[in-house]
């Protein structure tokens, strides 16, 4: 590792201006992915929810076609193109024939016929299942979950043609929503190949990011990498893994190692876990994905009453507030953008409790105590002398009261292992890469430059604080902390910190 202070006089050529307005730190830094669906599918929405705080756009393929998501992430990318873009395998997701586009009201104590699904609607006294075997294994006695657990049912007895369920949680039910019930007595397999399929597809698109439902190891992982690898041209997406199983919190330090990022599924997992076990398994996967430098997103229902409602209730507001506290790197919308009556208001309002939220972390205890980053492997690692440079980064930020921490990087692993220590001062991820700059829109607190290439490190070092002076981050007078690498070593590592001050 190379630790040196110097400076950098910005009155050589070229001289950026000096009158860049400086950094707000108050800007909020636990970024916010939002689903696109029906309700802001327009132009005008979409550009007003990144004007809100929307970071990353999310993409589910589980409703529509393929063809009809190829054509939404195109449209993502003209009219909101700094948007990072996540999209999500559907996975061996069992759903129910559609509901009326008016929705179904279910009650407590109503029977309820479910059948295979056989091109008809679903309806108040009779539910399609897109997988007819699930009903074939029904028995007296299963309980099966409608969405994220809303509608609950009993089997209480079965027809020629299906189950007879009794309602024990009412409520309304509108599209396709999940089917859960006991799928212990035949196989589910993730990726499915018709995920692998839509794999491929995604990435002759350059998605941003593919989420993974239903992990059960990290074997689920890398397969959907193989298949991303096989047929990438330029940058390969990150493959983030749904933890919603059973299966995979079990298995949730080897998952988290393998994958590229983090989803805190709660829907899914609310159903298939003790619900009170809920909260602590999601507070696990943050304190997983912060160990192993990963992103993590913190999903579900988290201000589910927007979706008809102006205004959030009080304990959807502590739970947003609670995730930013335990570290969480992004929050995720769901139906409240994509269904939503107000998918620009649940943005902003999203983004005002975050933001508030911020202004409590404690920042120097969160640093102190964060631990080493852990790296998979015993030996010699690029990976394990960024953990050690990004470490000592962090120190001396806090320890010189530095203006920025600016990690030049060109895959991204620089900003995120540095992110790792939730900095109080912004962290500049300089990179010469566009597919870099659009996935570190899901690293906690990592703004983003875009710069030319550089051909040593002492140009990367000149060009990021440049870049950097340029936005507004620093100031003449200021000290930044800047961590780098080679540009032409084979196995590139961030093996060099320096000091600089901006005269």
């Amino acid at each position: 590792m190379l630790a040196t202070m110097g400076s950098i006089d910005l009155a050589e050529p070229p001289e950026p201006p000096l009158d860049a307005l400086p950094f707000d730190r108050s800007r909020r830094r636990t970024k916010i992915v939002a689903t696109i669906g029906p309700a802001s599918d327009s132009a005008e929405t979409l550009k007003a929810m990144a004007a809100a705080g929307m970071d990353v756009a999310r993409v589910t393929l589980a409703h529509g076609t393929t063809e009809e998501a190829v054509e939404r992430i195109r449209r993502l990318r003209a009219i909101v193109p700094a948007v990072g873009i996540l999209v999500d395998l559907p996975g061996p997701k069992i759903r129910t024939a559609p509901f009326p586009e008016s929705g179904v009201s279910l009650t407590a104590g109503s029977e309820v016929l479910i059948v295979g699904a056989d091109g008809s609607d679903s309806t108040a006294s009779r539910i399609g299942v897109s997988l007819p075997l699930l009903v074939d294994t029904l028995e007296v006695g299963d309980p099966v979950a409608l969405g994220d657990g809303g509608v609950s049912m009993l089997v209480t007895g079965r027809t020629a043609g299906g189950a007879v369920v009794t309602v024990t949680s009412g409520g309304r039910l509108m599209g396709r929503p999940g089917v859960t019930a006991p799928t212990g007595r035949f196989p589910l397999v993730t990726p499915t190949p018709e995920d692998l399929a839509r794999v491929e597809v995604m990435v002759a698109e350059g998605v941003d990011a593919i989420a993974v439902s239903f992990v059960r190891s990290a074997d689920d992982i890398m397969a959907v990498r193989a298949m991303a690898r096989s047929h990438a041209v330029s940058g390969l997406p990150m493959v983030v893994a749904k933890i919603e199983t059973p299966e995979a919190v079990a298995e949730l330090d080897g998952i988290v190692a393998t994958a590229d990022a983090v989803m805190v599924a709660r829907g899914d997992l609310g159903v298939r876990m003790a619900l009170e076990d809920v909260p602590h398994i999601q507070k696990a996967i943050i304190k997983s994905g912060v160990r192993y430098g990963r992103p993590v997103i913190t999903a579900t229902q988290m201000l589910e009453s927007m979706v008809t409602a102006s205004v959030p209730t009080r304990a959807e507001v502590t739970d947003v507030a609670n995730a930013v506290l335990d570290g969480t790197s992004a929050v995720m919308l769901s139906a409240e953008t994509a269904v939503g009556v107000d998918p620009v208001g649940v943005v902003t309002t999203m983004a005002r409790i975050a933001q508030r939220a911020e202004r409590d972390f404690d920042y120097i205890g969160w640093g102190s105590n964060v631990g080493a980053q852990e790296i998979a492997g015993s030996s010699y690692s690029p990976a394990r002398i960024t953990a050690a440079t990004t470490a000592a980064g962090w120190r001396a930020a806090v320890e010189e009261d530095a203006a920025a921490i600016i990690a030049c990087t060109r895959g991204g692993n620089t900003a995120r292992a540095i992110s790792r220590f939730r900095p109080a001062m912004p962290i500049v991820a300089v990179t010469p890469i566009e597919h870099t700059v659009r996935q570190l829109s899901l690293s906690w607190g990592v703004d983003t430059l875009l710069v030319g290439e550089a051909d040593s490190t002492d140009q990367v070092v000149w060009f990021a604080v440049q870049a950097a002076v340029h936005a507004g981050y620093a100031r003449p007078g200021d000290v930044v902390v800047v961590l780098a690498g080679s540009p032409i070593e084979a196995e590139p590592a961030t093996d060099t910190l320096r000091l600089v001050r901006v005269r």
